[in-house]
């Protein structure tokens, strides 16, 4: 029995295989999250030739002292922005030896939002050691707070496929 519905299980299966195949290791750093997206790739079997290390990093200061976060980027655009996600990947990236890093924060709910920034937003970012950047802004809308996490999770295996394929 898994801890996570069969299609996000499918999808970590397919970062393992191909992954595994290609060479290349993953890293993850996650806010509204809370570590899904690692705890989902590692509850694949042989996810240890894959996933290097996972950063949970929920508050601003861990995004600042774990992934290097630059308080000015937290003050100007907020935690939850397509800057701080870029800034998380980068700094999830080269603070281990993975060629692809994922990054999320958002706002689950059911309280924290705002009109500017409303319940279910959500910005990811991966990067890959040779350059290439994807941002996704989702806006899940108020799905119910697990709801919005494994819609997160969902994304960011394919973000994180896409990469190793592109």
């Amino acid at each position: 029995m898994s801890l996570f519905p069969p299609d996000i299980i499918s999808a970590a299966e397919a970062i393992i295989r191909d992954f595994t195949a290609a060479g290349p290791m993953v890293s993850t750093a996650e806010s509204c999250t809370g570590g899904l997206i690692a705890g989902a790739l590692t509850e694949i079997s042989g996810s240890s030739a894959v996933v290097d290390r996972g950063f949970v990093t929920y508050t601003n200061t861990a995004k600042i002292e774990l992934l290097g976060v630059q308080e000015q980027t937290l003050l100007q655009f907020g935690a939850v922005s397509e800057e701080t996600a870029r800034q998380m990947a980068y700094g999830a990236l080269f603070r281990s030896r993975a060629a692809i890093a994922v990054a999320v924060t958002g706002i689950a709910g059911p309280g924290g939002g705002s009109a500017e920034k409303p319940v279910g937003l959500v910005h990811l970012a991966a990067k890959s050691r040779s350059g290439a950047l994807i941002h996704r802004k989702m806006l899940y809308g108020d799905i119910g707070r697990g709801e919005v996490r494994l819609a997160t999770v969902r994304t960011a295996l394919e973000m994180v496929h896409s990469l190793l394929a592109g």
